[in-house]
C-alpha cells in the first residue's frame, strides 16, 4: 500500500522529483505504477488522434464546399478551386505537425506494449534491451520520432494527395470543357495574372507534390502498422 504524501512535500524541490525512484527497484511498485502511466499515454494518444482526424475532416469539408461553389454556375470563377488548393495546403501543414505529435506519443505506447505486455503474454525476450531507460529518457526530454518530410509524404499518400488530384481534375475541367465559349487561358486567369502563368504555377505545384508523395524515404515512424499486408490472427 502506498504511503501518504508528507505534509511538507514540495513538488518544486529537485530532490523531491525522485520520489518514484524506489519503484525502479521494487517490482511490485513498478508494476502497480505502469497501468496508470499506460492509461494516461493512451488517453493522450487518443486526444491527439482526434485532433488529427478533425483536421482531415475540415480539409474534406473545404474541398466539398469549393467544388460546390465552383460549379454552381453564374459568376463563379475557376480560381475558387485554386483557393481550395491553398486551403487544403494549410490544413496539410497543421496535419503534419499534429501527426508528428501523435507519432511520438504512440511510439512510447508501442515501447510498453512490445517490451512489457507482449513479453508478459509470451516471454520470448525484449526487442530493446534497455527499454526502461529509453522510455524514461524520452519522458524527461520528449523528442519527435518521425522527420517532417516523412510525415508530409505519409499524410499526402493517405489523405491529401487524392484531395489535390480531385481539385486539380476539377480545375482542368472547369477551365476547358465547362466553358466552351471561352479560351482556357481566359478562364484560368485570375485578376492581374494571365491564365498561362496560372497554369504553369499549378503544374509546377502538382509536380512538387507528386514527387514528395512518391519519394522513397526510409521509414522512421514508430507508432503505426508496418506494411499493407494483413497478418495472421487466431489461426
Amino acid at each position: 500500500m502506498a504511503e501518504p504524501i508528507p505534509e511538507n512535500f514540495d513538488s518544486t524541490n529537485p530532490d523531491e522529483r525522485n520520489v518514484a525512484t524506489a519503484a525502479a527497484t521494487d517490482q511490485e511498485e513498478f508494476l502497480s505504477l505502469l497501468p496508470h502511466y499506460y492509461r494516461g499515454e493512451m488517453s493522450q494518444s487518443g486526444n491527439l488522434l482526434s485532433r488529427l482526424d478533425l483536421t482531415t475532416d475540415w480539409a474534406i469539408v473545404t474541398v466539398t464546399a469549393v467544388l460546390a461553389l465552383a460549379f454552381q454556375g453564374g459568376d463563379a470563377s475557376a480560381y475558387l478551386l485554386l483557393i481550395g488548393i491553398v486551403g487544403v495546403s494549410l490544413f496539410l501543414l497543421f496535419d503534419v505537425r499534429r501527426y508528428r505529435a501523435y507519432d511520438a506519443s504512440r511510439a512510447r505506447i508501442r515501447l510498453l506494449e512490445e517490451n512489457l505486455f507482449a513479453n508478459a503474454l509470451e516471454p520470448t525476450g525484449t526487442r530493446l534491451e534497455n527499454w526502461r531507460a529509453e522510455l524514461g529518457n524520452d519522458l524527461r526530454a520528449p523528442t519527435i520520432k518521425v522527420s517532417y518530410w516523412e510525415a508530409l509524404s505519409r499524410r499526402l499518400q493517405r489523405i491529401y494527395y487524392p484531395l489535390y488530384l480531385l481539385l486539380g481534375v476539377a480545375w482542368l475541367f472547369r477551365i476547358t470543357l465547362y466553358e466552351p465559349g471561352e479560351t482556357w487561358t481566359k478562364t484560368a486567369s485570375v485578376p492581374g495574372i494571365s491564365g498561362a502563368i496560372v497554369a504553369v504555377v499549378v503544374v509546377a505545384f502538382f509536380l512538387v507534390v507528386t514527387v514528395i508523395t512518391l519519394w522513397p524515404l526510409q521509414r522512421e515512424a514508430k507508432g503505426e502498422f508496418h506494411g499493407d499486408e494483413s497478418g495472421r490472427w487466431k489461426q
